[in-house]
């Protein structure tokens, strides 16, 4: 994940689950759409349109479900996708007589953005790994097969928002209805969480995402879990990469050792 940097906190308020995570810190919708036509597998030159808006209206729905600032470029693309999606639906027009002009694609403006974008993503990438390598994120020696790998290896690039969002995403669908025992009372910290996952980084070498999640009993708690992580992820306190385009996500400290550790995060803080 790639956020921008500034000092200001991604959250609105400082109350419970009213924290509200903005999108467009980390990533936008040309993002979510490349996210989909990767999750697919599809020919970017041949996106299936109905299928694509489809997932990109349950995403916004989930992301608005997890407090997450949905920005007006979300819904300016999904109201392009609805429109394109139209168009292909229009029964195709005979072609009138000595006409050899053929309508352009619906989906083909779509396609030029996606395709510039997505070689503007690479080329940044490029121009900022190399350098962070070594300076930005300082993770300790382990043990773990695996996480050793990623650490090591040059090609393994950190998970985006919405890689995050999919996991988390599965944690939800996972997890049966009955283990939910709402207390409506009972309030939420952020905070409380983001040090939560801080003492367990302390102690071991690195965590998968889905276990931040296993013993947490309330939907808020899940909630306020993920949004944890992703103030984690825009603080650069913990380095997020995935074993292969399905593997394990792994969770592991940026922080070189408990001595240059922040003390926590206070609510009053933000």
């Amino acid at each position: 994940m790639n956020p921008q940097q500034d000092s200001s906190s991604l959250f609105d308020d400082s109350h419970g689950l009213g924290y509200q995570v903005h999108v467009e810190a980390f990533e936008g919708p040309l993002d979510l759409l490349l996210h989909l036509i990767k999750k697919n597998e599809v020919d970017i030159y041949d996106i299936p349109i109905a299928a694509i808006t489809r997932q990109y209206l349950e995403y916004l729905g989930l992301m608005k479900e997890l407090n997450l600032d949905v920005a007006g470029d979300f819904l300016v693309m999904a109201s392009t996708l609805l429109q394109i999606k139209s168009r292909l639906l229009l029964p195709v027009q005979a072609e009138e007589e000595g006409s050899e002009e053929e309508d352009e694609d619906p989906r083909a403006e779509l396609v030029r953005r996606l395709l510039e974008y997505q070689k503007y993503k690479e080329a940044a990438l490029q121009l900022e790994v190399l350098p962070l390598l070594g300076r930005d994120f300082f993770v300790r020696a382990g043990d773990l097969t695996e996480l050793k790998e990623l650490q090591t290896a040059d090609d393994s690039p950190e998970v985006e928002l919405f890689d995050l969002v999919e996991a988390f995403r599965r944690v939800l669908a996972d997890l049966p209805a009955q283990t939910f025992h709402e207390v409506g009372s009972e309030q939420i910290s952020i905070a409380d969480r983001i040090n939560d996952i801080l003492t367990l980084l302390q102690e071991r070498e690195g965590v998968i995402f889905e276990e931040l999640f296993t013993e947490l009993t309330t939907r808020d708690y899940l909630i306020a879990t993920f949004l944890a992580v992703l103030e984690l992820c825009k603080l650069k306190m913990v380095k997020i990469t995935q074993a292969g385009s399905f593997g394990a996500i792994w969770i592991t400290s940026a922080v070189l050792d408990s001595a240059d550790a922040p003390e926590g995060v206070d609510d009053h803080d933000r």
